[in-house]
């Protein structure tokens, strides 16, 4: 049977859109692609003004953007060694920042909340590939599971609160993203821009080998920051239950492929030396994105290779 969609200009035409966390990585692409969509309304708190850890900050912000609709980004997070180092931060902001905006949106009469989770939330051993039914099959890797859960009670949240209320609300669980505008601080960034900035200061200094954390044998699934962020804005107009949806890109790739392929982009002859005294993290990360396409339409589109070579490009330019 063939969807028939919404049309977006009607959609988006004099809606106002507060995205938490729009000044960020992906939250910066999600705001360019409301814009080409149509959305001329969109507002975006940012921490220094609204720290929406505290209820005060979050009725401050609904009565200064008074929106229609929030897509909510914002999160406390970094890769596996902030996550060791940060986890009771990571769980407790991450679960008053979106528990309390929610409830204060519905309160307030907020037509529809784009909760945006995260892949963390899967249990350490789900079976491959990740589909949304087994969520609650299993705690999470022990490395992600505080800032995982945390997210995962907007999924709960988004169930009862349309069980009890009706209250329109939708639940997104995107891989992981690399792209332009990623965090490459070395002490909270991702595998990606953590790899390339490492593997492009080596480079300059004519280093003869690398540190590289873990075994590589674990394998994870990536998604372009562009494609995430078409994903959330297409769910955001399109869709309307609170079953889970996977965006991903369906593309796995082991740790040691991945850092051999972003030391050939990069031109990096050396020697990868793996360090196995560190975690590998979550064993496999693979997700079934039919949901996606099935319900509001949604396929990823960016080669890895050409989203990579994006990324390298960028940042060698923002670190000139």
């Amino acid at each position: 049977m063939t969807q028939t969609w919404p049309d977006t200009d009607s959609f988006w035409h004099n809606k106002r859109v507060t995205v938490t966390g729009g000044a960020g990585f992906l939250g910066s692409f999600v705001v360019e692609q409301l814009r080409a969509r149509g959305a001329e309304h969109i507002f975006v708190p940012r921490k220094r003004d609204y720290d929406l850890v505290h209820k005060e900050a979050a009725l401050q912000l609904l009565a200064d953007a008074r929106p229609d609709l929030i897509i909510h980004l914002a999160a406390s997070v970094g890769g596996i060694g902030a996550n060791l180092v940060h986890q009771a931060e990571y769980f407790y902001e991450n679960l008053m920042m979106g528990t309390q905006l929610f409830h204060e949106a519905w309160q307030a009469g907020v037509g529809k909340f784009v909760a945006v989770g995260t892949i963390c939330a899967y249990p350490k051993f789900a079976p491959i590939p990740f589909k949304e039914e087994d969520l609650w099959n299993g705690y999470p890797e022990e490395t992600n599971a505080p800032y995982g859960l945390a997210k995962k009670m907007m999924l709960v949240q988004s169930q009862v609160y349309r069980s009890q209320y009706g209250y329109n609300s939708i639940y997104l669980l995107p891989v992981n993203l690399y792209g332009p505008r990623d965090n490459f601080d070395p002490a909270s960034s991702h595998v990606i821009p953590a790899l390339i900035r490492k593997f492009v200061e080596a480079k300059e200094r004519g280093d003869d080998h690398i540190m590289a954390w873990g075994d590589g044998s674990p394998t994870r699934e990536f998604l372009y920051v562009e494609d995430a962020a078409e994903g959330i804005v297409l769910a955001a107009e399109r869709y309307n239950a609170s079953d889970p949806v996977n965006l991903g890109s369906a593309f796995e790739i082991s740790i040691k492929d991945l850092t051999e392929t972003i030391a050939r982009v990069v031109g990096f002859d050396g020697e990868v030396r793996w360090d196995t005294s560190k975690p590998n993290g979550q064993p496999r990360r693979k997700l079934d994105v039919s949901r996606a396409q099935q319900y509001f339409g949604f396929t990823s589109r960016t080669p890895f290779e050409h989203g990579l070579r994006q990324t390298v490009e960028w940042w060698r330019q923002a670190s000139l």
